[in-house]
C-alpha cells in the first residue's frame, strides 16, 4: 500500500522504521515544521524528518493541516493508508477520507482508558500496573475511534515514563505494521471501543509537575516518574529557585519528618510527604547540571530545609 506517515518526535521512529521495512511503500511524511531543541536553542528538523531525508522520502511540514494546498498535496499522492504516531497535530475532517482507507493511528494506552495527549505520564501516575498500545481508525473524536489491535505492558516499579514509552514504541511499531498488513490484505475488521473504562491524558504542563510534599510518599514517587523526562517534576527551594527532581526511593520505615522538611545526610537526602519520607535521586537546580542529591547537599546545605514551603509544591 502507498503510505503517508505522520509523526514528529522520537517515539515515532520505530514505527517509520518498520513501515520502510514492510512491503508497503512509505511514499511520504508528514512531521512538525523544524524547532528549536537543545541548550543552544539552535532550530532543528524533527527526528522524522531527519530520518524521511536520509531515506529519501518526501518530507512535508505544513504549519497546519488547514493550510491552502495541504488536501490537493495529499489527494496528488494517492494514498492507500495514512499511518499515524505522535504527529503532533489534529487531522481536520477534510482530510480523514483522503487515504482510501483513511487515517489509522498508534496510541500508547489501552483504548478506551487514557485518551489524549499524555497516556503513559497519566498512567503511571495513577499507579496503573498494566498499560499497551493501540492502533485504531481515526475519526473527529479524541482517539475515539474503532480498534484494529492492542498489545499489553507491565508497567514496572522503577519505571519512568521515558523508559515505558521506548518499549512501547518498539512494541506497537510491529502491531501498527501487522494492522496495516490485514488492512492490505482486506481481513481487518475493526471493532468499536469498549464504552467502559473511559479516562482522559490532557498534556501535562510544568504546574502539573509540581511535586506536592503533603501528599503520600507513592503518589509522590509516581508524579516524579510520570514526569521524567519531560516536562520534568520540581519543587522550590527557601529561596524561591527551583530544584528539578529525577527519580525517588520511597523510605516507608521513615515517619518522623514533616512534608516537605529535609534531611540530609552523607549517604542520603531525605525529604518528608505526607506518609513516609523519600530519598532524592539526582537533582538539578537552576541552571546547573543533573548531580546526585547528596553532592548537591554537601554544597547547598539542605538540612532543615523547607521544599515547597511558597507553594511551588507543598
Amino acid at each position: 500500500m502507498r503510505l503517508l506517515f505522520a509523526g514528529t518526535p522520537e517515539v515515532a521512529l520505530p514505527s517509520l522504521r518498520a513501515l520502510i521495512d514492510s512491503e508497503h511503500d512509505v511514499v511520504a511524511v508528514l512531521t512538525r515544521p523544524d524547532a528549536r531543541r537543545g541548550r543552544g536553542r539552535t532550530v532543528h528538523p524533527s527526528p522524522v524528518a531527519e530520518l524521511a531525508r536520509q531515506e529519501g522520502i518526501e518530507v512535508l511540514t505544513p504549519r497546519s493541516l488547514r493550510e491552502d494546498g495541504v488536501a490537493e498535496r495529499l489527494a496528488a499522492l494517492e494514498l492507500d493508508v495514512a499511518p499515524v504516531v505522535a504527529y503532533g497535530g489534529l487531522v481536520p475532517a477534510n482530510l480523514l477520507d483522503v487515504p482510501r482507507h483513511g487515517w489509522v493511528n498508534l496510541h500508547f494506552s489501552l483504548l478506551p482508558a487514557w485518551r489524549g495527549a499524555a497516556p503513559v505520564q497519566r498512567a503511571i501516575i495513577a499507579g496503573d500496573e498494566i498499560t499497551g498500545a493501540s492502533v485504531f481508525q481515526l475519526e473527529e473524536g479524541l482517539d475515539t475511534g474503532p480498534l484494529y489491535g492492542t498489545l499489553t505492558e507491565a508497567v514496572g516499579p522503577r519505571d519512568t515514563a521515558g523508559d515505558l514509552l521506548a518499549r512501547l514504541a518498539e512494541s506497537g511499531a510491529g502491531l501498527l505494521v501487522a494492522a496495516l498488513d490485514s488492512i492490505a490484505a482486506g481481513t481487518a475488521r475493526p471493532e468499536p471501543q469498549p464504552a467502559d473504562g473511559v479516562s482522559l491524558a490532557p498534556k501535562l504542563d510544568v504546574a502539573d509537575a509540581a511535586v506536592r510534599w503533603a501528599d503520600p510518599a507513592m503518589a509522590v514517587d509516581r508524579l516524579v516518574r510520570g514526569c521524567t523526562p519531560a516536562p520534568g517534576a520540581w519543587t522550590t527551594l527557601p529561596d524561591g529557585g527551583r530544584l528539578k527532581l529525577g527519580p525517588v526511593t520511597v523510605r516507608p520505615e521513615v515517619e518522623d519528618l514533616r512534608p516537605g522538611h529535609v534531611r540530609a545526610g552523607k549517604h542520603e537526602v531525605l525529604v518528608g510527604t505526607g506518609s513516609s519520607a523519600v530519598a532524592l535521586g539526582e537533582v538539578a537546580p537552576a541552571g546547573r547540571s543533573w548531580m546526585p542529591a547528596e553532592a548537591w547537599a554537601r554544597g547547598a546545605r539542605p538540612d532543615g530545609f523547607v521544599l515547597g514551603a511558597d507553594g511551588g509544591g507543598a
